[in-house]
């Protein structure tokens, strides 16, 4: 009789401890494998230092990964609580393409329906960006941006073959900045989205693991 191996973990990473408090309340459910919510730390330095680290634990090996959290909207039209799946991630050291993207579209839009969803590249940045370097960094074909998942995932790469995501929740965009009145409702409507989302992390999980090796 074979001994079936393990499936892959999973591996969530957030930045802040709002978005932390935000995964971990929830009833996980089902994955495909271990799941563990990694608070990062804010920044891109703090993220890829701490997946790094988590990720030479033989136990992640094959872990998939997956960064999420809030992010700034770079399109006009976007909205607090608006969600944006990663197509890839950029930063000034390279690009990151992300999988099983359309399947992650298709089980937000499931669990939560009504709940516009962007694709699209996901920029990098070392701080909050305002004003005209938010039209910048849309002029080069970026959808969202905020400072953790390309450092994320490039990090998760770097340590080897696994599948990696992103999908973020848009708490500022370019007409609801956070300098504004109504940014703790906005901040209210991605909190809230962002504790719907674990099925369907669960379900990407289920559908891209890696073989063990």
């Amino acid at each position: 009789m074979s001994i079936q191996p393990a499936p892959a973990p999973l591996l969530i990473a957030c930045a802040l401890g709002i978005e932390h408090l935000a995964l971990r309340r929830r009833d996980r459910g089902e994955a495909g494998g271990p799941v563990t919510v990694l608070h990062t730390g804010m920044g891109p330095k703090a993220a890829e230092k701490s997946v790094a680290r988590l990720l030479t634990d033989p136990a992640f090996a094959d872990a998939a990964v997956l960064a999420t959290g809030f992010c700034a909207g770079l399109a006009p039209g976007m909205h607090p609580g608006d969600l944006v799946v990663a197509e890839e991630t950029r930063d000034p050291r390279g690009t990151v393409a992300c999988v099983g993207t359309e399947l992650l579209v298709k089980e937000l839009a499931r669990i939560l329906p009504g709940r516009t969803v962007h694709t699209g590249p996901l920029t990098g940045s070392d701080h909050v960006v305002r004003g005209p370097e938010r039209s910048a960094l849309r002029a080069t074909g970026a959808i969202a941006v905020d400072m953790e998942s390309a450092a994320t995932l490039l990090s998760a790469v770097r340590s080897g073959e696994r599948p990696v995501a992103a999908v973020r929740v848009v708490v500022d965009a370019p007409e609801h900045e956070l300098v504004r009145i109504g940014t703790v409702r906005g901040g209210i409507s991605a909190f809230r989205v962002l504790r719907s989302v674990l099925p369907a992390f669960h379900e990407w999980h289920r559908n891209v693991l890696l073989p063990r090796r």
